[in-house]
């Protein structure tokens, strides 16, 4: 049976905005969070490294794959959803530009996407199809998928039955490791990809 590990990746100066697409590199106490989170990884036989190209996820899947002597295979599929324009942005200052979006996005949410950004419903297909492939080509083995934040969340509720609640929980702080049951997530149908 496939062990899957979500890992989101370690902290950079964009904290606390809506990263999505845009590409930070780990600041200072990001890359101080490797040697703990590698520390807590160390009870699983890691035998694969796979990692978003954005880099705060692959600096953080590198460090991880050359502690365990395992490849670190990058994939665009694990990227965060794009947040369009409020890329960049903090919930305050969407609140001051866009106070009617931002009411509207939070009585709606998860069903509103983010305005000109990535379609909800693509973002869950995607990464339905995303970790049904782990488990497909984890042949057995334990697999270190590192990621962001809601990636993971989503992939949580919608694939691994987690409520909303534990899945921010659990994600909250940077360098967050999650291990999930795969037998779940093959119990659970597939969210249908968009046309």
């Amino acid at each position: 049976m496939t062990k899957l590990i979500f890992i989101r990746h370690a902290e950079t100066d964009m904290a606390g905005t809506f990263c999505g697409h845009s590409d930070p590199e780990l600041n200072a106490n990001g890359f101080s969070q490797l040697p703990d989170l590698i520390d807590e990884l160390r009870c699983w036989p890691i035998q694969e490294v796979y990692s978003s190209d954005l880099r705060r996820a692959k600096q953080t899947a590198q460090a991880i794959a050359a502690h365990f002597h395992v490849e670190c295979h990058i994939r665009k599929e694990l990227r965060e959803i794009h947040f369009g324009r409020w890329e960049g942005l903090r919930w305050s200052e969407v609140e001051t530009r866009e106070p009617e979006e931002a009411q509207r996005w939070i009585q709606e949410y998860p069903n509103r996407s983010f305005p000109d950004g990535e379609a909800t419903q693509a973002f869950a297909a995607r990464i339905s199809k995303e970790v049904r492939f782990y488990l497909e080509e984890g042949k057995g083995g334990t697999l270190a998928v590192v990621t962001h934040a809601g990636f993971i969340r989503v992939a949580l509720m919608q694939m691994f039955g987690v409520s909303e609640e534990k899945a921010w929980d659990c994600t909250r702080k940077y360098g967050s490791v999650i291990l999930v049951n795969p037998n779940l997530a093959m119990e659970r149908r597939p969210v249908e990809e968009s046309a």
